[in-house]
């Protein structure tokens, strides 16, 4: 009997997996992976750490966690695999079922069969047009030789300075790696605040002040004119606003997919250029899977097509594709939005919906923002969190959620992935029973502080405000009085909001309530307004009806403090 041939296209993330699992699955399969690249299954997540360093050797992308370098030997002789790497598919032939190469060193053509196609054809990253794109030192971020390329440019030492263009996921985590190795980095986005699809505004003004108390410069809503050079290297950004020193230039403004050989053989695409797939990942053509950052998926929540050019997307992706050429018949339910990352002392992370996109999507949205500690003040290495609970506010639905703060955010991000995946309302996760010992939470972890804060705010027991809504209401005619309940040592610590406001701590509050006004709106809080909390309901015993919370209190507000 004749033996299936699958041919992969793409030899990264996606289509390695591909072959991984169906050579274990369907030993019996003939399988060859086309790699236009000379390194397979590389970690390209971790290029920020290799160009900082912090990963010395290439090899350890390139390698199993025994040492093993993932090359075609490998693949051939431990996975029965074949792989011709440098060999570029140029055209599909879809009637008789092959796929036309070129040899990157030769040129040569051949031609390869299939029974089934998979596509793991990737993404690339933009080069916008900017006069002075092309001078030497201005880098993507993308491929194997782009890491190789940049981090040999820092080795020389010549490298003092660097700008950024783009404040996202790729760019923010260079803006770390270049810092911790003595560059001065400056960040340039058209945008107003870094990481715009990870996090809010407000959270994002948190990440401008937090990098740039590591002497990193971030310039918002400003539009890069020109890279200016001397001699055929970099030497400077010109913005609409300024100009910056560069000795290096990072573009890090999105990637699009690799669906050019797709699109010429005919197979449906979404308007954003990557493929259509049904939830088997099969394409137009029944006979051709993709997957990866080349295709479109599904919000899990909404239902829509989401693109999430993700590692850990493709890597799930190639597992589905494998078992449906297997004849297992698995689905691929589809994405949330889940990213995450690491800077300087700060996790920051979202998953699912925020108010804007829930509202889109036809939801009735309610949200809180909560300030938590990872695990017990007395406990070594305790680190703060802001929380930010997404829910539908007729069902109870938890749709998303961000997290930012030097604790532990991976964990409460992931609970939080999996509360949503499965449509748990905010009741359920606050009753959720989440492990405790102090080296590892508080006694209510915060996701659980989160849920109640939000179940609070949902039944009515407490009118509140974030930190944006908060300095809308204060530039209109009738401002509320502002209770700041920490102590005037705190004060002055800590910060104060730039407003007028009166100073009672919470320890004093009883005894002075009557100093306060009956007839105006008064907003309390302190640090993280837990005393705020308290606050409210020591002027209700008092008889106050007007009064409000302010989210997350002080610790919240992205906003200048005095």
């Amino acid at each position: 009997m004749e033996r299936k041939k699958v041919l992969i296209i793409g030899g990264v993330a996606c289509g390695a997996k591909t072959a991984a699992r169906l050579a274990r699955i369907a030993p019996g399969c003939d399988i060859t992976i086309l790699e236009r690249g000379e390194h397979l299954s590389f970690a390209g997540c971790g290029f920020p750490y290799f160009v900082g360093d912090v990963v010395k050797e290439y090899k350890d992308l390139v390698c199993t966690p025994l040492g093993i370098i993932r090359d075609a030997n490998f693949f051939r002789t431990v996975k029965n695999i074949t792989v011709h790497t440098g060999c570029l598919a140029t055209k599909i032939d879809r009637q008789k079922k092959c796929v036309v190469t070129s040899d990157s060193a030769t040129g040569s053509e051949k031609t390869f069969p299939y029974d089934d196609l998979v596509l793991a054809t990737g993404a690339s990253s933009i080069r916008p047009p900017i006069p002075g794109v092309d001078l030497n030192h201005v880098f993507t971020l993308w491929t194997m030789p782009d890491a190789l390329a940049m981090k040999s440019a820092l080795a020389s030492g010549s490298i003092k300075s660097a700008v950024i263009i783009g404040a996202g996921l790729i760019g923010m985590e260079v803006v770390e790696a270049l810092t911790e190795r003595g560059v001065k980095v400056s960040v340039v986005d058209f945008l107003p605040t870094p990481l715009p699809a990870l996090v809010g505004e407000d959270f994002g003004l948190r990440v401008a002040k937090a990098v740039k108390a590591k002497g990193v410069d971030f310039y918002g809503g400003e539009k890069v004119t020109e890279i200016i050079g001397e001699g055929g290297v970099v030497t400077s950004v010109k913005t609409d606003r300024r100009t910056l020193d560069a000795d290096m230039v990072l573009l890090a403004v999105g990637i699009r997919p690799n669906t050019a050989l797709a699109k010429e053989a005919g197979l449906e695409l979404a308007p954003n250029g990557t493929l259509i797939v049904d939830d088997s990942l099969r394409t137009s053509d029944p006979s051709i899977y993709a997957g990866g950052d080349c295709v479109i998926s599904k919000n899990l929540i909404t239902g829509k097509p989401a693109w999430q050019p993700m590692g850990s997307t493709a890597n799930r992706q190639g597992r589905v594709i494998a078992d449906n050429i297997a004849g297992l018949f698995t689905k691929f339910p589809g994405v949330l939005g889940t990213g995450i990352l690491k800077l300087f002392d700060l996790t920051i992370g979202k998953t699912g919906l925020n108010e804007a996109q829930a509202r889109e999507a036809g939801f009735d949205p309610v949200s809180i923002v909560v300030e938590e500690a990872d695990r017990p003040h007395f406990m070594p290495g305790m680190g703060g969190m802001t929380i930010r609970l997404v829910a539908d506010r007729p069902s109870r639905r938890l749709l998303g959620a961000q997290i930012m703060g030097t604790g532990v955010v991976d964990k409460r991000l992931d609970s939080l992935v999996s509360a949503i995946t499965c449509g748990m309302t905010v009741d359920l996760l606050a009753d959720s029973d989440f492990a405790y010992a102090p080296p590892f939470s508080t006694a209510l972890d915060p996701n659980t502080h989160a849920a109640n804060a939000l179940r609070n705010k949902m039944d009515g027991l407490v009118k509140t405000y974030q930190a944006k809504e908060l300095a809308e209401r204060m530039k209109q005619p009738d401002p509320p009085l502002l209770l700041d309940v920490r102590t005037p040592g705190e004060l002055d610590v800590q910060g104060r909001l730039p407003y007028e406001f009166v100073n009672i701590p919470l320890g004093k509050l009883r005894e002075r309530v009557n100093e306060l006004p009956k007839d105006r709106e008064i907003v309390t809080f302190c640090k993280i307004s837990v005393r705020g909390w308290d606050a409210v309901a020591a002027m209700r015993s008092a008889g106050y009806e007007n009064i409000a919370l302010l989210e997350g209190g002080v610790m919240s507000w992205p906003y200048e403090l005095k």
